[in-house]
């Protein structure tokens, strides 16, 4: 079964010019097959406070109304998208910018509104990701590129949690590789203390999880980044990485951050 890579990169290096080009230069060095989702830091929130457009957040997840979807849309899909695959076409990668829209590769479903109307946001099922047509472009020896932007079916673009993405398309491509799903953000991984970059925890198994809830070890946001992971685990993953963006080379060696296994 031939190895793939499904990476997420987040919004702070996406926020820095000199990060986001060595990491980029790093993915380009990955062998293999590799596909990259990324979200869209501050950028989106700054463009539209320039407008006129307040971000509007509930417990850290945006409130897309229609004027703050035209902005998503132009960021994500537009502006970081098309950036990013330029500068990769310039690494040696031969990256392709995709919405969920393109090739129909992200199908979502608006989400319901019960305690909080949510806006255009979309949620995903088992079916929502086209892994045929992904896996056609990495034949054809292109890089797929992902934005948080995915669309309903009926015409309708949708905002979707990139980090989500990154499990679905994982959990989809696991079917036809060996798939290990990568979590890149500013930490080394999951820290015992996290003021303390020297306490990395290097792996945590699936019946450790709760453990190190109770623990309190593993808090707040690495909450619901945990849960995600260890479901796609489950659902067919090999394995699943979180850990620093500056540090992806080690990943060749499985000595990146924090590893989560069965």
């Amino acid at each position: 079964m031939r190895k793939l890579n499904v990476i997420k990169i987040g919004g702070n290096v996406i926020d820095n010019s000199e990060k986001l080009h060595q990491f980029l230069l790093d993915f380009t060095a990955l062998p293999g097959d590799k596909i990259l989702i990324h979200g869209g830091g501050k950028i989106a929130t700054e463009l539209g406070t320039s407008l006129g457009i307040e971000a509007k957040m509930v417990e850290g997840r945006r409130i897309t109304d229609i004027e703050t979807l035209r902005i998503v849309t132009m960021v994500y899909a537009g502006l970081i998208n098309k950036n990013m695959v330029a500068q990769l076409q310039a690494k040696g990668c031969n990256a392709i910018g995709l919405t969920g829209a393109d090739g129909n590769v992200i199908k979502a479903v608006k989400r319901p509104v019960k305690d909080i109307d949510y806006g255009f946001v979309g949620d995903l099922d088992a079916g929502s990701v086209a892994a045929d047509t992904l896996e056609s472009l990495l034949n054809a020896g292109l890089t797929p590129v992902l934005c948080a932007i995915t669309h309903d079916g009926d015409s309708q673009l949708l905002n979707t949690n990139a980090d989500t993405i990154a499990s679905a398309v994982a959990v989809a491509m696991s079917a036809k590789y060996d798939t290990s799903l990568i979590y890149c953000f500013e930490k080394r991984g999951v820290m015992r203390d996290v003021e303390d970059d020297g306490s990395l925890v290097p792996e945590i198994k699936m019946d450790e999880f709760e453990a190190l809830k109770a623990e309190g070890i593993v808090s707040g946001g690495m909450i619901p980044k945990l849960h995600n992971a260890f479901e796609a685990i489950k659902s067919g993953v090999a394995a699943v990485y979180i850990g620093k963006a500056d540090e992806l080379p080690a990943i060749d060696e499985q000595n990146f951050g924090t590893r989560l296994i069965k």
